[in-house]
C-alpha cells in the first residue's frame, strides 16, 4: 500500500468539510472506521491520509476526494488520478490488469509509458490515453527531489 504524501491534500478542506457536514471527529472516524486520533492528525496538518482510508472519510461527510485534495487539472500527476479515485496502487493495478510495481514506475516516471500500459491505465481511471500520457510526462520531467 502506498504510503507516500498525497499531493495536494487539504487539511483545511476536509475540516470545513466535516463541519458542514455536521459532524464532530469522533462522529467521523466512527462512521468511517478509522481512528479518532488518525483524523486529527489528518485535520491539524500532521499527518498525510492514506488513500482508501480518506475514501472511506469523505463518503462519510458525503463530498469527493477531489474537494480535499486540489490538484489542478493541468499540473496532475498520474498518481493525483488514482488518488481522486480513492484507489491504492494495488487496487489501480488489479483494476488495470497490470502488477503493482507498473503502477508504481509509471506514476513516478521512471519507465516509459508503453502502449498497452496506457491504454489499460487509462480505462481504469476514467481518462483519455492524452490526459495520462500528458500526467506522465510531467512526472517524468518533475525537478529533482519533487514527489511524484
Amino acid at each position: 500500500m502506498s504510503r507516500r504524501v498525497i499531493r495536494g491534500f487539504s487539511p483545511d478542506a476536509l475540516r470545513q468539510a466535516r463541519l458542514e457536514a455536521g459532524f464532530v471527529q469522533t462522529e467521523t472516524a466512527r462512521l468511517a472506521k478509522v481512528g479518532t486520533e488518525t483524523l486529527r492528525r489528518w485535520e491539524s496538518g500532521a499527518a498525510s491520509p492514506q488513500v482508501d482510508l480518506l475514501a472511506r472519510v469523505v463518503e462519510v461527510l458525503g463530498v469527493t476526494i477531489a474537494d480535499v485534495v486540489l490538484v489542478p487539472e493541468d499540473d496532475r500527476y498520474p498518481g493525483d488520478f488514482r488518488v481522486l479515485l480513492g484507489l491504492t496502487q494495488p487496487q489501480l493495478g488489479a483494476k488495470a490488469g497490470l502488477p503493482t510495481q507498473t503502477v508504481s514506475s509509471v506514476e513516478r516516471g521512471v519507465v516509459s509509458l508503453s502502449d498497452a500500459a496506457a491504454q489499460k491505465l487509462s480505462a481504469a481511471l476514467g481518462i483519455s490515453e492524452d490526459e495520462l500520457r500528458a500526467a506522465h510526462e510531467r512526472a517524468r520531467n518533475r525537478p529533482p527531489g519533487a514527489p511524484a
